[in-house]
């Protein structure tokens, strides 16, 4: 009867090792390799370096507060938002009085004009809290007011805001939308924004 056991057991033990090594080590390794190689910025968190620090990732939302600088989503993620540790939604549900209060407190704080219509994806947080964009109307939305407070026309914003629009891969694939940390580094290096207006 051992020797039946030792038999069968064998080749199950010989079969989990050959793929644990093959889909453990082998393909994850030849992956990694294939990535660095042929996508090495996105291999790497698509990450933005600036003199020498890295300023962020294009793949996760960052907190811009400052009337100067376009604002991304609200973030559930984290007590501060967009922790990248923290990744989650609020999991508050559409009955929920506590979102209701959130969304309508963003609405206010985010209309310029009284009575317009406020987009979507500036009062609504996404599932993981960390989307890096926004929508072409949630962009120039904000225009008019970062335009003031740079002291720029709003034409020479919205040339900015139609540079970085991005569109849909091969053109179905996904949204147009914009990167607000490349949109807002763009800025900066653009039109210089004084200390009072970044607060």
């Amino acid at each position: 009867m051992l020797k039946d056991f030792t038999t069968a057991f064998r080749p199950a033990l010989v079969l989990t090792l050959l793929f644990a090594a093959l889909l453990g080590i082998a393909y994850p390794a030849a992956l990694t390799g294939i990535g660095q190689v042929a996508f090495p910025h996105q291999a790497n968190g698509s990450l933005i370096e600036e003199n020498g620090q890295v300023r962020g990732s294009e793949l996760l939302g960052q907190n811009f507060a400052g009337a100067g600088y376009f604002h991304g989503r609200p973030s559930a993620a984290g007590a501060d938002g967009n922790d990248a540790t923290a990744s989650s939604g609020s999991n508050l549900g559409p009955a929920s009085q506590a979102l209701h209060d959130r969304v309508a407190k963003d609405i206010a704080a985010t209309r310029t004009t009284p009575g317009n219509s406020v987009p979507a994806d500036l009062v609504t947080t996404s599932a993981s809290g960390l989307d890096p964009d926004i929508s072409p109307e949630a962009a120039f939305y904000q225009v008019d007011r970062v335009a003031k407070t740079r002291g720029v026309s709003a034409e020479k914003v919205r040339a900015i805001v139609n540079a970085h629009l991005e569109q849909p891969i091969l053109g179905f694939l996904g949204e147009p939308h914009v990167n607000v940390l490349a949109l807002n580094r763009d800025l900066d290096k653009q039109m210089a924004l004084g200390a009072k207006a970044a607060e």
